[in-house]
């Protein structure tokens, strides 16, 4: 007996040991991302630790199920050296693999504004330069593997401080009778564990389990650990049929499939301009009337264009990642818990502004600087069903390549000009920029050019405005160019830099932006607004006899409710005029002012507040997303 209870002791510390390497894990991710996760007090601080050992819990004892399994069966070699060597190596292979997820997402949490999942899988699966993207984030981010493997010397000699007494096991009736039970109560134990608890109702907990526990939105991600995000998110199917109300009041309510034809031009060529990482908080012009102390704007371009455009100050984008914008703003297809071209349902028509055009008799070209695939945006431009597709394989010429993502965007756009000088109108075209993006570098004869400004992002952001100004400059005198509505606007955001950026809702804002070189927009719209309303707004303007089908609402006519709506990475975020609601996929757990961008005041149990409708539109909206992706009736 006395040999068994030596084992489970020596279990239990091995085990141990992995919560103290977990704190420090969340202490490195907190002092990376201080600036998005605001922790008030030391107090407060150790709180939220002690909240997020419920998913330590759970992350750890999955990690360590086989090694659990082993320690617990008495083999008659169980203390010998050998045998004691092989399972140091099971444990720190299993528990190093999970454990490194954390040291990745310090830096990659700063991109995505949440944590570490397996759709980074998806991000990844189409990108050629795997190597050399991952030869850019060893040598910039050289601090984070100096933190890794110090965490790992420690562990390993923790580990082998922890000894076993050497024994002889001799098999009896009472040593296998006490094994068996206390063998099943350990089992018991990790199962509790690993669900998060005793319980049936919200059990095994999962990512969504973290906005429960904390007071404030902006803590979920702090009490979450990468390993526990990976574990809930593997081979999971996101898409499922809701059903809150019938489908004749989802209809009533979204009116999802409708003409939209308040036509005021005659076949104009479009040309959507989609910058990458463009967060609204970098362009001056959006930012007129925020009253954000020593705020800088870098792109001056942008902010001399916007003088002569109707822009939209209160946009905000559907997804965290470029392969999630492309369908919110061709199509009005948002992306969730996973991107909507990764997704088993993806393979269908799509009705879209390129289908749209195409009926109307446009060409339609897409322009995408990177090796042709990347992002998945070949494979979703074949099905949306553009007629050209032009990336780093058409532009040919390799002494302009980037050395990470594909072509610099200023020599790409001169590519694009010239290549849309030969396109037969009417066109529709489609840019993709690529050069605002980590590893932030710059052309060598533009380096100290740009302001460096307070964080990386800021001199790529001058860099990629330089690059538009140098097009619209070139392209200004081209016969097309009279005749071409421009729509500018970001895939997503990217580094923060003023506080108001940081909020949980800013996080993916925007701008939207309509240009038309007759003069016929012009102003400022701070209406809400979101990537999904893109698709029915050109439609709108450029006239389409049929009906469409769209999520969004045109931003030209006074119809559909203004709202916006994106994923965290554990909830969803349901903006309306009033009310910013968090929703965890099946009911309302957050109701927050629509100025409260931090969610700091839950407002759900204030009986003064009704958010009946907004709930329901919210319920009408998923029901007949999930509803109609499944049945493959978006065309």
């Amino acid at each position: 007996m006395i040999s068994r209870l030596d084992i489970y002791r020596v279990l239990i510390l091995r085990i141990s040991i992995a919560y103290i390497f977990y704190f420090f894990a969340r202490v490195l991710f907190y002092f990376y991302n201080s600036n998005m996760i605001i922790i008030e007090s030391v107090q407060e601080f150790f709180y939220l630790c002690y909240i997020g050992l419920t998913f330590d819990t759970s992350a750890i004892l999955y990690s360590n199920i086989l090694f659990i399994l082993i320690s617990l069966i008495p083999f008659r070699n169980y203390s010998s050296e050998s045998f004691q060597k092989n399972m140091m190596i099971l444990y720190f292979t299993t528990n190093l693999i999970t454990y490194s997820t954390n040291f990745f997402d310090f830096i990659y949490y700063r991109f995505s504004q949440s944590r570490l999942t397996t759709r980074v899988f998806d991000i990844l699966e189409n990108e050629t330069n795997k190597m050399s993207l991952a030869g850019s984030f060893i040598y910039n981010y050289w601090h984070v593997f100096i933190f890794f493997f110090v965490m790992v010397f420690l562990w390993i000699n923790l580990y082998k401080k922890i000894n076993l007494k050497k024994y002889t096991l001799k098999y009896s009736f009472k040593f296998i009778s006490f094994s068996i039970l206390t063998s099943l109560i350990i089992i018991f134990l990790c199962v509790v564990g690993m669900r998060g608890g005793l319980g049936n109702s919200t059990r095994p907990i999962n990512m969504v389990d973290a906005h429960r526990f904390v007071k404030k939105g902006i803590h979920a991600d702090f009490v979450l650990n990468s390993p526990f995000c990976f574990i809930r998110t593997f081979n999971k199917n996101h898409f499922n049929k809701k059903f809150f109300m019938e489908e004749s009041e989802v209809d009533k309510i979204l009116n999802p499939v409708r003409k939209v034809n308040d036509s005021i031009y005659s076949k104009p060529n479009v040309m959507i301009l989609v910058m990458e990482s463009f967060g609204r908080e970098y362009i001056g012009a959006f930012n007129k009337s925020r009253k954000i102390e020593n705020y800088v704007s870098y792109t001056p371009f942008l902010d001399s264009l916007s003088n002569h455009s109707l822009i939209f100050t209160n946009a905000f984008a559907n997804g965290r990642q470029s392969i999630e914008a492309l369908p919110s703003i061709l199509a009005s297809v948002p992306s969730f818990k996973v991107p909507f071209t990764s997704s088993p349902y993806s393979n269908q028509e799509i009705q879209s502004l390129v289908s749209v055009f195409k009926n109307k008799g446009y060409s339609t070209s897409f322009f995408h600087g990177a090796p042709n695939g990347s992002m998945g945006f070949l494979g979703l431009s074949n099905i949306l069903g553009f007629d050209n597709y032009y990336g780093k394989n058409e532009f040919n010429d390799n002494s302009q390549y980037d050395g990470y993502w594909g072509i610099w965007d200023e020599p790409f756009l001169k590519y694009v000009k010239n290549e849309t000088d030969k396109l037969e109108e009417p066109f529709f075209s489609t840019f993709f920029s690529l050069s605002s993006h980590e590893p932030f570098y710059v052309p060598e004869k533009y380096k100290g050019v740009f302001p460096m400004g307070d964080v990386q992002m800021h001199q790529v952001i001058g860099y990629s405005d330089n690059a538009l100004k140098l097009f619209f400059d070139s392209a200004k005198n081209e016969p097309w160019f009279e005749n071409t509505l421009f729509i500018i606007t970001a895939d997503h955001t990217n580094q923060f830099w003023y506080p108001f950026y940081s909020t949980p809702i800013n996080r993916f804002a925007i701008p939207i932006l309509f240009y038309h070189p007759n003069g016929s927009f012009k102003g400022v719209n701070n209406e809400l607004t979101h990537q999904m309303d893109i698709f029915p707004s050109i439609v709108d303007l450029v006239g389409y006899e049929k009906p469409i089908n769209s999520w969004g609402r045109s931003l030209f006519s006074n119809s559909g409710k203004p709202f916006s709506i994106h994923f965290s990475g554990t909830v969803y975020h349901f903006i309306t005029d009033k009310y910013i609601l968090v929703f965890d996929g099946d009911s309302v757990i957050g109701i927050y002012d629509k100025e409260d961008e931090w969610l700091s005041n839950n407002l759900k149990e204030n009986s003064n507040i009704n958010y009946s409708n907004e709930e329901k539109y919210l319920k009408a909206f998923m029901q007949d997303y999930m509803n109609r992706i499944i049945e493959k009736k978006l065309n």
